[in-house]
């Protein structure tokens, strides 16, 4: 009887199959052909079958297989099952699993064959770069920075072959650096920074670039021109790139320092554009990342920033994230006396953050307690406990104090503290009516 042939219900991509080693194996030269052309001998790239996706027919880029074996691109099978289909769209087997599972060593593969397959326009594109860092150097940057942005926007290949290119970062950094630039051209810079921020080492190159600049050759001036009359995209480009930058408590000092004039010019323009919310978060994002030394803590009271956030906070458009960042920043100046003060003499803050307890994530309502707890009970500040207290505190305290959030024995103990303190506030407050009990073991809500 002969030997019945064993089938493999698998494809070539699958990791499973016996015959993938085999494709491992291969000299990715493997993968090219020769063909003849016009009467040349030209290279002809040739994309492997196994590489596409069976949907989409594009070289894969985050490959996974199915319980079929059949490797499909991610998204692609995604959108497939999410349509409501239960099959295997290469085999039409039913699924007996939705799940699927990333094909590393195919993507091993996919990442190989790309790497090694050099574009025939890779040189063309290095001396189009090079071009435009001549064209920038000869004091003629408006001409070539629109299409710098337009090729960053292209693709990672074209932000890669930006962020590595030999004096690439030096030139688009060093148009910051001159007096009288136009906006345009600055925004245009910004833009192209933020595209390839996040490419490897650009990072610590611009931080070396951009803080190691003297008074006479300083960056920042330009930066400042754009907050004033820039347009919105290249104003959160701004702090994008400049929060990328401050990655060290000398770089923030240097960046927030008064000499710079820069935080007077954040708050002015949080203070003019009351509702433009994504503007408001990457500004408090930058604004966290600086609040490091008592001075620069200080500066920002002085400047209106317990006012500000008070407003962000009682307003009701505030986008959540929003809030969460103005309770981080409250709970950062509450520490110097200055933002004691600012905090003591606000009439809308200390109520609008009773009204954001519970309402918030985890982390903001700590940073909620902890500038209770600072003003109630470390500063033992009357007037801050007074309007708590009229604010149904108390009630809002117990309510943390019960919840997940009360769990840490940090907060928890804080908010034992702030009952106990209030409960006597509550006596002071004439016509006020919202007493509470308070045991060890069991916290209860009673009425007076």
């Amino acid at each position: 009887m002969p030997r019945k042939q064993r089938r493999y219900p698998l494809t070539p991509s699958s990791p499973t199959n016996p015959l993938f080693p085999l494709l491992q194996s291969l000299p990715l030269s493997f993968l090219f052909s020769k063909e003849k052309k016009m009467g040349r001998d030209e290279l002809c790239i040739t994309v492997p079958s196994l590489f596409h996706c069976p949907i989409s027919l594009d070289v894969m880029n985050s490959p996974v297989s199915l319980c079929t074996g059949v490797s499909y691109d991610r998204s692609s099978i995604q959108h497939w099952l999410d349509s409501g289909h239960d099959t295997c769209p290469a085999t039409m087997q039913v699924l007996s699993s939705k799940d699927f599972v990333p094909n590393l060593t195919l993507r091993r593969l996919i990442n190989l064959w790309t790497s090694s397959n050099s574009s025939p326009s890779t040189a063309d594109l290095k001396e189009k770069v090079m071009a435009w860092i001549e064209e920038i150097n000869n004091a003629k940057p408006e001409r070539c920075l629109d299409s710098i942005v337009e090729f960053a926007s292209r693709g990672e290949v074209n932000r890669s072959l930006l962020a590595s290119f030999d004096g690439f970062l030096e030139t688009i950094v060093g148009v910051l650096s001159v007096n009288g630039m136009q906006i345009r051209v600055l925004e245009s810079v910004v833009r192209i920074l933020s595209l390839i921020l996040l490419e490897n080492g650009v990072n610590e190159k611009l931080h070396k670039l951009i803080l190691k600049s003297s008074s006479n050759s300083s960056c920042l001036p330009s930066f400042i021109s754009i907050l004033r009359n820039g347009s919105l995209e290249s104003k959160m480009a701004c702090f994008t790139v400049l929060e990328s930058v401050t990655t060290n408590n000398e770089s923030k000092r240097f960046i927030a320092g008064v000499e710079n004039n820069f935080l007077p010019v954040i708050i002015h323009l949080i203070k003019i554009d009351n509702d433009n919310q994504e503007l408001h978060d990457v500004v408090l994002s930058f604004l966290i990342a600086v609040s490091v030394t008592r001075s620069i803590k200080s500066q920002l009271v002085q400047l209106g920033i317990v006012e500000v956030l008070s407003n962000m906070m009682s307003s009701k458009n505030a986008a959540i994230s929003v809030v969460e960042k103005s309770l981080k920043i409250l709970s950062i100046v509450c520490t110097c006396a200055d933002g004691q003060s600012a905090l003591s003499g606000d009439q809308k803050c200390a109520g609008a953050i009773v009204e954001r307890l519970m309402k918030v994530s985890k982390t903001a309502t700590e940073d909620a307690v902890v500038v209770l707890w600072s003003m109630c009970c470390l500063f033992r500040d009357e007037k801050v406990v007074e309007k708590v207290a009229r604010s149904n505190g108390v009630t809002k305290v117990l309510l943390v104090m019960q919840s997940e959030v009360g769990e840490g024995n940090c907060v928890r103990r804080m908010c034992g503290d702030l009952i106990k303190v209030l409960r006597r506030g509550c006596k002071n407050v004439g016509g006020f009516s919202g007493a509470v009990s308070y045991e060890t073991k069991t916290t209860h809500i009673m009425p007076c």
